[in-house]
C-alpha cells in the first residue's frame, strides 16, 4: 500500500529524519520535499541526498522578500533527486507585509519557465490569485504541473484540469464541513488526483490535537479520500502512486 506524499516542508519538522522513517512505515514510501527559496530548496536536497525515500522540489515561493537568483535554480534543478520545480506560484492575501502581485506574478513566470526548459513539472501555490495564476500557466503550453493543496471549487478545478494539470488533496479534504472539496475529490478525474500533506501544516481532522502535521498522516487523508470516491485504501494507493510517478518522471 505505497502512497507518495507529493508536497512537504522537511526542514520545519522538529525531527525530519524520523518523521520519514516514520512515514515509511505507514506506508509513505517516497514524498517530495519542497523548497520555498534558494536555502530550503537546497535543504530539501540535501535531505533527498541522504535519505532514499525523499525527493526535492527547487522553488521560490510567492511570499519571498527577494527576487530569485534564477542562475543558482536553474543549476539545483540539474540535480538527479529533484523532480519538480516548487513550490510557487500567487498569493493574492490583503496582507500589507506580502510582495505586491505584480512583483509575486514576475518571479512565477521566471520559474515556470525554468521548469519548462528543465522539462520539470511545477508545484503550484494559489491562493486569492486565480485567474492570474490561470492565465500564467495557460500562457506556456506544455507546461505540467500540480495545483498544491487544493481548495477552490468545481469550476476552478475544471478549470486547471483542462490545462493538463493535476490536483492535490490534503488535511483539508477531511473536514466534514468541506462538503464542496469533498465533491471536488470525489469527482476528480482518476488520472489526475495526488495526495499531500503540506507537513507540518494543515493536520488532517483525525490528527488535529498533533502539534505538527507528519507525512505519515497522510493516509488519514488517503481514507477519506477512498471512501469518498468509493474505492478501496489499496487501490487508491495504487492509482496515486501511478499518477506521481507519470508526473514526476524522476521520482523512482
Amino acid at each position: 500500500m505505497p502512497f507518495v506524499d507529493t508536497h512537504l516542508h522537511l526542514e520545519e519538522l522538529d525531527d525530519p529524519e524520523g518523521a520519514v522513517a516514520e512515514a515509511v512505515v505507514a506506508g509513505v514510501t517516497r514524498m517530495i520535499a519542497m523548497g520555498t527559496d534558494l536555502a530550503t530548496s537546497r535543504a530539501a536536497i540535501g535531505f533527498a541526498e541522504r535519505l532514499p525515500a525523499v525527493y526535492a522540489a527547487a522553488g521560490h515561493h510567492a511570499l519571498n522578500s527577494t527576487d530569485p537568483d534564477l542562475a543558482a535554480f536553474r543549476e539545483l534543478l540539474s540535480r538527479p533527486r529533484v523532480v519538480a520545480v516548487g513550490e510557487v506560484g500567487l498569493d493574492g492575501s490583503p496582507d500589507p507585509g506580502y510582495p505586491q502581485l505584480e512583483r509575486q506574478l514576475g518571479w512565477f513566470g521566471s520559474m515556470c519557465d525554468l521548469a519548462l526548459e528543465a522539462g520539470l513539472p511545477v508545484c503550484v501555490h494559489v491562493r486569492q490569485s486565480e485567474e492570474l495564476v490561470y492565465r500564467a500557466l495557460k500562457a506556456r503550453p506544455g507546461l505540467t504541473g500540480v495545483m498544491h493543496y487544493f481548495a477552490l471549487d468545481q469550476v476552478w478545478a475544471e478549470r486547471f484540469l483542462a490545462l493538463g494539470f493535476h490536483l492535490s488533496f490534503a488535511g483539508l479534504v477531511t473536514r466534514a464541513t468541506r462538503g464542496e472539496l469533498r465533491e471536488v475529490a470525489r469527482r476528480c478525474p482518476a488520472d489526475r488526483l495526488l495526495l499531500e500533506t503540506d507537513s507540518p501544516f494543515g493536520q488532517p481532522a483525525a490528527r488535529k490535537r498533533e502539534r505538527q502535521n507528519r507525512p505519515a498522516f497522510l493516509v488519514d487523508t488517503a481514507r477519506v479520500v477512498a471512501e469518498l470516491r468509493g474505492t478501496s485504501l489499496e487501490q487508491l494507493a495504487e492509482l496515486e502512486t501511478r499518477n506521481a510517478t507519470a508526473l514526476f518522471a524522476r521520482l523512482r
